[in-house]
């Protein structure tokens, strides 16, 4: 029988004994040690999707299909959209998220490669993200730590065949601070009780039975060779901008539209990376959704100048970035 879901059952799956310790957790998936900063004020607007270009869905080579299916079922309550031997796709409100493609004898992508850091997944609102909070606390499922980021709220996991994970709501883009087209990104502790409390989500029930149809993804993390390579790559080819981070740092933060980040890129595990190996697991590819057909067509040209390789998909192209992971770039 279960028990009330508390602050400190969620401290517990992240394999802490307080809150700090679950929120240097966080900031090790980050990267980044801990600091201080000011707090946002609270917001559910989902600004990340409004944006000329946003994320779409992503796709990961997986060993153990069904393991990996059930997974993401339980954990974030995604529903399958389409299932077929070789491949599952999952999504939330009938809009395919993640596709699961099934490669039983590929060898695990190394940490010190370059490929996915996190698919981090937007939750609608801050009462989704407390529903699903309780959820993962009465259920059990581990986690990685917490922080608050000052412009998010975030919880940080890896599925079975550990592929990062970060599920999290946004505060309001009124509370961000920006400073020469860079934005505050903070470490903090996050504040779970706030987030339970604040939104009136019950902690004795497991509510979050379905993820919320406005779930998306709402930013990728991915682990590079180099940043300035990247930034080629995603700045000056894709067309993103740069909002925060810096080759000191070892991670460089990139957005369409003034949102925080749609994209992280950082070399703290994998400097130096060379291609990956396209039979092993993890991240396949990636889609941006491009609101404007003359965007879509510069993204086209800037490319193939630079001497990306491309290819023409059904409704847009697919790029392939300096470590070989895809991009599909389609017309929203």
């Amino acid at each position: 029988m279960h028990t009330r879901a508390t602050r400190r059952q969620l401290i517990k799956l992240a394999g802490a004994t307080t809150l700090a310790a679950a929120m240097a957790g966080a900031l090790r998936a980050e990267g980044i040690a801990v600091q201080t900063g000011l707090k946002a004020p609270q917001s559910d607007i989902p600004f990340a999707l409004s944006t000329p270009m946003h994320v779409g869905e992503a796709a990961l080579r997986v060993r153990d299909l069904p393991k990996l299916k059930a997974y993401y079922q339980a954990m974030l309550g995604l529903e399958v959209i389409s299932e077929r031997a070789d491949q599952v796709t999952l999504g939330a409100g009938g809009m395919a998220l993640l596709h699961l493609l099934s490669r039983p004898d590929a060898a695990i992508e190394g940490q010190n490669q370059a490929g996915l850091y996190h698919i981090a997944f937007l939750m609608p609102t801050r009462r989704d993200l407390a529903s699903w909070l309780v959820h993962v606390a009465r259920t059990e499922v581990p986690l990685v730590g917490f922080a608050d980021h000052s412009v998010s709220e975030a919880v940080y996991l890896a599925d079975p065949e550990g592929n990062g994970l970060e599920v999290y709501s946004d505060r309001s883009k009124d509370g961000w601070r920006w400073s020469e087209g860079r934005v505050t990104m903070g470490t903090n502790e996050l504040n779970i009780d706030d987030i339970i409390i604040k939104t009136g989500v019950r902690t004795d029930r497991d509510d979050y039975t379905i993820a919320p149809a406005g779930l998306s993804i709402g930013h990728m993390h991915l682990r590079v060779g180099a940043l300035e390579t990247a930034r080629a790559f995603y700045r000056a080819g894709v067309g993103m901008d740069v909002t925060a981070g810096s080759d000191e740092r070892g991670a460089s933060f990139l957005s369409s539209g003034g949102y925080h980040h749609h994209l992280g890129t950082n070399v703290w595990q994998s400097r130096d990376a060379g291609q990956r190996d396209d039979k092993a697991t993890g991240l396949d590819w990636f889609s941006l959704r491009i609101t404007d057909g003359s965007l879509l067509d510069g993204q086209r040209q800037r490319l193939a100048e630079a001497g990306y390789r491309l290819t023409e998909i059904e409704g847009g192209i697919e790029a392939v970035d300096p470590w070989g992971t895809r991009v599909r770039l389609f017309r929203a």
